[in-house]
């Protein structure tokens, strides 16, 4: 995933929502966690309701409900995504540092066993319906498939570019968004083969999905969430969110769909009201650089993190673009919720 922190810059919507005073969706924590260093993928455990964030060398592990840390998962080198299986005892977290992906156990939160996976494993999704792993590789362009009964490696999948925020519909198919190529492929995840790719907007990053009514969310460079329909590839409409998005979720209960957008400082939330049809209803002030999201299965919680910013570092030929720094322990998840 991508950072962008800079100055605010609000998405068009609807005049009573700017600012995000009014609207479904209040700030109702900001959980002080602390220690230091970045972070990337975020994910809440379906059965125990723990929130997992990936912190470069390791992942912590965060009962929003207590408002602190339990675990860490350590000995790891650059990690980026964690998935659930429906076991409910199993997870895996990509670990780009060392091209693998780490499988645990989530009673224990030990890792149980590494598996090889291609270059940069960085976004990743457990298919239900294969009961497989899918991990998206951003430098070798690829897709690493595991077999979660034998945690071995079934396929590598080609992709057409480079992969961010994969999603699966549940019923044999999985999507994930080509950044450099500014488009979304559709994957048979039986068959591990590429059936589709469809243009989709500028850069998309995060990627969500409305099962039911067919159809994906990806947020995009310039202020733009395009709606796809899964079974023709079509757009069939682009409301407008922040700046810098980076994390996109769905809310199946009430048609809620949510851009995390760093730059701006904002979470828009985006009403289904057809499957065509989308009305943005609020842009909810979080804080800069709250750029990643993870989505409680009630629908009623989101979940960003965030830190305080020190001065950006001077660009070198290695580091044309470096982040600011990141003031220590000041990292917090920020608590959404109805």
């Amino acid at each position: 995933m991508t950072a962008a922190v800079c100055g605010m810059v609000l998405a068009a919507g609807p005049a009573w929502a700017q600012g995000g005073a009014a609207g479904p969706f209040h700030v109702a924590q900001e959980l002080k966690i602390g220690g230091d260093g970045g972070w990337d993928y975020m994910a809440v455990d379906p059965q125990s309701k723990l929130l997992y964030v990936t912190r470069g060398n390791h992942v912590i592990v965060i009962d929003t409900s207590a408002g602190k840390q339990v675990a860490d998962i350590t000995g790891l080198h650059g990690t980026h995504g964690v998935v659930f299986s429906t076991d409910g005892v199993h997870g895996y977290i990509t670990d780009g540092g060392a091209n693998q992906v780490a499988e645990f156990n989530r009673q224990t939160n030990a890792i149980e066993k590494t598996i090889p996976a291609g270059t940069g494993p960085d976004g990743a999704v457990f298919d239900p319906y294969t009961k497989t792993v899918w991990a998206f590789n951003g430098r070798s362009h690829d897709a690493t498939v595991i077999d979660t009964a034998s945690n071995t490696v079934v396929a590598t999948v080609a992709l057409p570019g480079k992969p961010e925020f994969p999603v699966s519909d549940g019923a044999g198919f999985v999507y994930d968004n080509i950044e450099d190529k500014s488009e979304i492929v559709k994957l048979d995840a039986k068959a591990h083969t590429v059936v589709a790719t469809w243009p989709a907007c500028d850069s998309p990053s995060g990627l969500a999905i409305d099962i039911a009514h067919h159809r994906l969310f990806a947020v995009c460079d310039g202020g733009k969430m395009a709606v796809v329909d899964t079974e023709s590839g079509k757009v069939v409409a682009t409301p407008a969110i922040g700046e810098g998005p980076d994390a996109a979720a769905f809310s199946p209960s009430d048609g809620y769909a949510f851009s995390s957008n760093g730059q701006s400082g904002t979470l828009t939330v985006v009403h289904e009201d057809s499957p065509d049809q989308y009305s943005v209803v609020q842009n909810l002030d979080t804080k800069r650089g709250a750029r990643t999201m993870a989505i409680d299965p009630d629908g009623n919680h989101l979940y960003l993190v965030t830190a305080e910013f020190g001065p950006r570092p001077a660009a070198t030929a290695e580091n044309p673009r470096p982040r600011p720094t990141i003031v220590p322990g000041s990292f917090e998840v920020i608590v959404a919720g109805k």
